[in-house]
């Protein structure tokens, strides 16, 4: 497997420092007491959307085909991610259709299915998935290794019953031992406090048509707990060649979760959800949110957005409304609600409390405004 050189942008305490909360900086307040459930009996949490190579949603007869994690709801929802299943469901508006499990089962080389990305050639129909197999198929208990992986299959019917055939061998991307990053195989873990080696997300550099996956990662060699980083891959050939962490936060925070790039206005905007009890104890710390930086070349140099990297947060008054968010090549922003009208999250510890209280819907989507270093949400 081929290594590359390029350089690692820092995240730091500096940035954090020139943190404001402002109202255009704030996620809508969510109304906990009216959601709409589309599908009553599971739970649904982080989602991508089906894009074209240049980044942009794929519309299918007015539809957007979206892939979510989903599990039944069980009595605790913090369970959910021992269960999980990637579901394909389209959306029009308000509307949302399901058409089951994206992939059939014993398909995923691990006991459950995580976040990750879909790309669409409208011309062969081709839908190709990388996503995070966690754990180990047949393992007992179920552990918190991470792999990532890719597939590809054929789309086919229309919004009353779309699907996705044929699915290839999944392929492993970058597994075995490699520079720069924890492979993840631990058995046992506290959700935060897990490293990560997940949610792969494709992005084709439209300067010179390079492939990118860029993923949740740990830094391998670090003396803090709170190593995370976001890796990068580029593809060379049929492999895909190891580079060096696209964003460092060693020592600053453990968990830049889903991360993805848009390119927008001649910028490349990297975005990247991570929650305030992820912060290393005695640094400065912000909220629930989304964050990002902008760069004017994918080598960089990349930029804070808006000094901090702070881009939307969830308000004071509801610090875990919602999360895990991916901003569109239209710079709409999908997350799904968490625990909204609530002081109090998943470190609740009661699991009937929790599930009175949990959303497990996607959220109401909301506009960002880019312009250069500045970021906000559209009023």
């Amino acid at each position: 497997m081929p290594v590359l050189t390029s350089p690692t942008t820092l995240w730091t305490s500096e940035h954090l420092r020139a943190l404001r909360i402002e109202p255009c900086h704030q996620i809508p307040l969510v109304d906990g007491t009216s959601l709409r459930h589309p599908l009553p009996g599971l739970d649904l949490w982080d989602l991508w959307p089906l894009q074209l190579a240049d980044g942009s949603t794929a519309v299918l007869e007015g539809w957007t085909l979206w892939f979510v994690l989903s599990a039944p709801a069980g009595e605790d929802p913090e369970a959910r991610h021992d269960i999980v299943r990637i579901r394909l469901m389209a959306s029009r508006g308000s509307e949302w259709r399901d058409h089951g499990n994206a992939l059939p089962d014993h398909l995923n080389p691990g006991s459950r299915e995580w976040a990750g990305s879909a790309l669409y050639d409208p011309e062969s129909a081709a839908v190709t998935l990388y996503w995070t197999a966690s754990g180990l198929r047949g393992e007992e208990p179920r552990s918190f290794t991470q792999r990532m992986f890719e597939t590809t299959g054929t789309l086919a019917g229309d919004a009353d019953a779309f699907t996705i055939a044929g699915w290839s061998e999944p392929r492993e991307i970058a597994g075995g031992p490699i520079p720069h990053y924890v492979l993840v195989n631990a058995h046992e873990g506290v959700p935060g406090m897990i490293k990560g080696f997940r949610d792969p997300a494709h992005f084709r550099d439209p300067a010179d048509g390079a492939e990118y996956l860029l993923f949740t990662g740990s830094l391998k060699g670090s003396e803090s707990g709170w190593n995370g980083c976001i890796g990068l891959l580029r593809r060379e050939g049929d492999d895909w060649a190891v580079l060096p962490p696209l964003l460092s936060a060693d020592g600053l925070n453990n968990e830049q979760e889903r991360p993805h790039i848009v390119f927008h206005a001649g910028h490349y905007y990297l975005f990247w959800s991570t929650q305030r009890k992820v912060f290393a104890p005695g640094e400065p710390n912000g909220p629930n949110g989304l964050y990002g930086m902008v760069a004017e070349h994918m080598e960089g140099p990349w930029l804070p957005l808006n000094g901090s990297g702070l881009v939307a947060g969830n308000p004071p008054e509801a610090p875990v409304q919602t999360y895990s968010w991916w901003v569109t090549h239209e710079l709409t922003v999908h997350g799904f609600v968490d625990y909204p009208n609530s002081l109090q999250g998943n470190d609740h510890g009661d699991a009937a409390w929790r599930r009175a209280h949990f959303g497990g819907v996607p959220a109401e989507p909301f506009r960002l405004v880019l312009d250069g270093t500045r970021a906000e949400v559209a009023g």
